[in-house]
């Protein structure tokens, strides 16, 4: 048996729901019984054959809606593996730490076609970092309370699979200096990032090897796995650029968030239009039992 979750908050009519089922039905899907997640946000439609014709006659076709399709069984994740930087944060670090440097258009253009894999993620990490030699270290600090802010969604996500007994792993091509406070104020278990090199107080243009990427993440989430004694299928990663493509392949649900066009080509599941909060519904799991941060 398969569910397909509809997720447009506020946004979902009854007649949606019965377009949708009428669209599973004319594609030989069966459709069975819809019940709604939360009336008018989201809503389940479960189903017994074809998932990926399903997801064809559902994805597009209705505004705003953000579409799930996935195995009934075990939809509700034991562990969650998620990117920082324009996933479970609002902008790209190091575009903005650029600012203080005044280069972020330079730096900017660098992370936008190392995001879409046009370039060498690592290659590219040290030939923007190098840019931002003999910046102050104090411009760290200022970034992170001037312009880092939280993903809307992040916190109820994580802190609600934490309350469930799932695991969560920030993992990020990013900062340390950034991705540990982060992880701490949206409740992950433990965060991975890549360490600046800093000498008398100022960056030296350096980060420390090896660089944390896409082989990274990926590693992160198998041995995540194997440490937790879970099955694939009981996992979630999220993200939205080229070195998220790794991991999101591997979890059980691999979802591009507002995604780089290369990630949601290739993702199992996309996230559009919703916020984090999406993640939730397409567990299964209902407003009434989030945990809100």
């Amino acid at each position: 048996m398969f569910i397909a979750t509809l997720i447009a908050a506020g946004k979902l009519s009854a007649g949606d729901l019965s377009e949708a089922a009428d669209r599973l039905a004319a594609a030989g899907c069966a459709p069975g019984a819809r019940r709604w997640l939360d009336q008018g946000d989201a809503a389940d439609l479960p189903f017994a054959h074809n998932p990926e014709i399903a997801r064809g006659a559902l994805e597009g076709a209705f505004a705003a809606t953000d579409i799930v399709v996935q195995p009934a069984e075990g939809r509700a994740k034991a562990l969650l593996v998620a990117d920082m930087d324009s996933t479970m944060i609002t902008v790209e670090c190091i575009d903005e730490l650029a600012d203080y440097a005044g280069i972020k258009p330079r730096i900017a253009e660098v992370t936008e076609r190392a995001m879409r894999g046009e370039l060498d993620f690592a290659a590219a990490l040290d030939a923007r970092v190098a840019l931002l030699e003999g910046l102050d270290e104090s411009a760290i600090d200022r970034c992170l309370a001037e312009r880092v802010r939280i993903m809307p969604g992040a916190r109820a996500l994580v802190r609600t699979m934490r309350a469930r007994g799932a695991h969560t792993v920030l993992v990020s091509g990013g900062f340390t200096r950034f991705a540990e406070p982060v992880a701490a104020e949206i409740g992950f278990d433990r965060a991975i990032a890549n360490r600046l090199v800093i000498a008398e107080g100022r960056l030296s243009g350096k980060v420390e090897k090896p660089i944390v990427d896409s082989s990274t993440k990926e590693t992160t989430l198998l041995g995540a796995i194997a440490e937790h004694g879970l099955a694939p299928e009981a996992t979630l990663a999220v993200g939205d650029g080229a070195n998220d493509l790794a991991m999101i392949r591997r979890a059980g649900l691999g979802v591009a968030y507002h995604a780089k066009p290369i990630v949601a080509a290739a993702a199992r599941a996309r996230i559009d239009h919703g916020d984090l909060t999406a993640l939730l519904w397409a567990q299964g799991i209902g407003r009434r039992d989030w945990v809100e941060g």
